[in-house]
């Protein structure tokens, strides 16, 4: 678990917990609570995917207090929104702020005492998205840019949608108005984001029209990544750009969540398990050098042996490189809470299984650039990436970070490429 924010008594600290879409909104929370003023204040930005990452939330909270006595404690985010009263009634947090409110300058404009001790809206009221701009969240490597945010889909283990509300796009003029400035910022590559990305949709186009749009306004963008998207949305002209555009970053998160059937059926996907080794299969056929990230959950309720064993093999008849794995974690409200649980000593063992699994498709996937010398994007702290996601440790001589740089992949680690400036 990520450790609160270095104390820093003079501004404001943002403690990022849960997705990449989480990052994006935590810069903007920051940049509108330091031009509110405040001062010797931390800002704990939620998730509630699981039933562990909300006990992470306040463990954070608690250790922030301890560590910084006397600052102001903010809690905001998908737990907060979703269950406030849990931030509120702890005596370190001074206010709980909801997604929505999250995002607004005004928020923040009267100082830290600003509005009620818990400002939550109903998120599903929002029929709007206005993401601001930020500045890169990883130095200038790469920054992000929210197209979307919500969910209309209903799965039956997720909390999200009652943390986020339903889908709702940004426009796409504001989208490359963000990318522009960005680009110009000197950021190399753009990742767009969102919590369903390929549900985006604005006057009947797609998200394959709004990718076409952004490369086509921007010309100078070196590179444009996608963020996890949902294989089943794969549309054709998104896959014709995502395996014929070189813009395009040769890498694909994907939500499989399981490769069974009946698993899949009970969790309320709407993709197959033949479905995703299809696509697998298609878009490394049109493109061999794609990569494959995915999510899965172990020990969904009712999961036999049987079950668990194709979700397995799936990962190997996908090909997939870099698996996240999530250990079923049961969300009260959710359908999934109320079918039969499987026992959790079997659910931690089978995400550990999967853990090994995954280690041991990444090892393929890094063990295939091993002795080449190729281009990868330098990030700050020694570090950098290939376009298909595989990290790389710098060793001796550190290029200046957000810009590509020839690297000589000598050697591997069980996590990482090892490299040196050809």
């Amino acid at each position: 678990m990520a450790e609160p924010p270095a104390p820093d008594h003079r501004g404001v600290d943002v403690h990022t917990m849960g997705c990449r879409l989480n990052a994006y909104e935590s810069e903007v929370i920051r940049q509108n609570a330091e031009a509110a003023g405040l001062t010797d204040t931390v800002i704990v930005n939620t998730c509630a995917v699981t039933s562990e990452a909300v006990r992470q939330a306040r463990q954070a909270i608690r250790r922030t207090a301890r560590s910084r006595p006397g600052a102001t404690i903010i809690a905001t985010g998908c737990a907060a929104q979703i269950d406030p009263k849990t931030f509120s009634d702890m005596p370190e947090v001074s206010r709980v702020i909801g997604n929505l409110e999250k995002l607004s300058p005004a928020t923040f404009a009267a100082g830290d005492g600003a509005g009620s001790r818990v400002d939550v809206g109903d998120i599903m009221l929002a029929r709007d998205v206005r993401a601001p701009t930020v500045g890169g969240i990883e130095g200038r490597a790469r920054a992000f840019v929210q197209v979307q945010t919500g969910c209309d889909h209903r799965c039956t283990f997720c909390i999200i949608p009652f943390g986020r509300g339903n889908s709702r796009s940004v426009a796409p003029a504001d989208v490359v108005a963000q990318a522009r400035r960005l680009v110009e910022t000197g950021h190399y590559e753009i990742v767009l984001t969102g919590v369903d990305l390929t549900s985006w949709s604005h006057d009947g186009l797609t998200l394959g029209d709004l990718v076409a749009e952004v490369l086509n306004a921007l010309p100078e963008l070196p590179q444009l990544r996608l963020s996890s998207i949902d294989a089943i949305e794969i549309d054709d002209r998104l896959f014709d750009l995502i395996t014929t555009e070189p813009r395009i970053a040769p890498y694909l998160h994907l939500s499989f969540q399981s490769g069974d059937d009946m698993i899949l059926k009970r969790m309320k996907r709407r993709h197959t398990r033949t479905d995703a080794i299809e696509l697998c299969h298609r878009l490394r056929a049109a493109r061999p050098e794609m990569a494959f990230g995915a999510d899965f959950i172990a020990g969904f309720p009712t999961e036999t042996g049987e079950m668990f064993a194709n979700t397995l093999s799936a990962a190997d008849e996908c090909g997939l490189d870099y698996l996240h794995v999530f250990p079923y974690s049961a969300r009260p409200g959710t359908p999934a809470a109320r079918m039969p649980q499987v026992a959790k000593e079997i659910v931690r063992e089978r995400a550990a299984r999967l853990r090994a699994k995954a280690g041991e498709r990444l090892r393929l996937r890094l063990d295939r650039h091993v002795g080449s010398t190729q281009l990868a994007l330098v990030e700050s702290g020694g570090r950098a990436r290939l376009p298909d996601f595989a990290p790389i440790r710098l060793v001796g001589e550190t290029p200046a970070d957000g810009r590509p740089a020839p690297i000589e992949l000598y050697d591997s680690t069980e996590t990482e490429l090892l490299g040196r400036i050809a």
